[in-house]
């Protein structure tokens, strides 16, 4: 029951606009973020070429020895770095040669390049992942190829 002298009233017509324009525009920046990290922004090389693509074409040998890791590019795509995944007792741990101080080339390895540096394992198994560099809309960009297609297996 409304009592005489009490005025109850409601929102005004263009408060209650502005408020529904801001909640559409709150929902559509949200949707947009969310969409907006799903998708990854492309990496090229080699002449507009996909950079996962390229991953198959990387080819290198690599070796460990008394506490030596040895890696050659034996292909026609130059590594930018390596990424080293150490498999032990029930873990992992990774390390990047790049930010390791081992001497990886600050370049990489081109073709036909060699790396030898001193680094020391804790696991029964290393696994040694390419790191290449590509062009994207933002500038260059690292990208570190699929593990299990393109990593190269070193029993320790």
């Amino acid at each position: 029951m409304i009592r005489m002298g009490m005025k109850r009233r409601g929102l005004s017509p263009v408060i209650a606009t502005v408020l529904l324009i801001a909640l559409v525009i709150t929902i559509a920046l949200v949707v947009f973020l969310w969409i907006k990290g799903m998708t990854q922004e492309a990496i090229t090389k080699f002449d507009g070429q996909n950079v996962k693509l390229v991953c198959n074409d990387v080819a290198f040998q690599a070796s460990y020895s008394s506490g030596t890791l040895y890696v050659s590019n034996s292909g026609n795509v130059p590594i930018f770095g390596m990424k080293v995944v150490d498999y032990g007792a029930g873990s992992h741990q990774t390390q990047d040669l790049r930010e390791a101080s081992v001497g990886w080339p600050t370049g990489g390895l081109n073709q036909g390049g060699t790396f030898s540096g001193t680094i020391s394992f804790t696991g029964n198994e290393i696994v040694l992942v390419p790191v290449l560099i590509g062009d994207s809309n933002s500038g260059k960009k690292t990208y570190v190829c699929d593990e299990t297609q393109n990593g190269y297996s070193i029993q320790l």
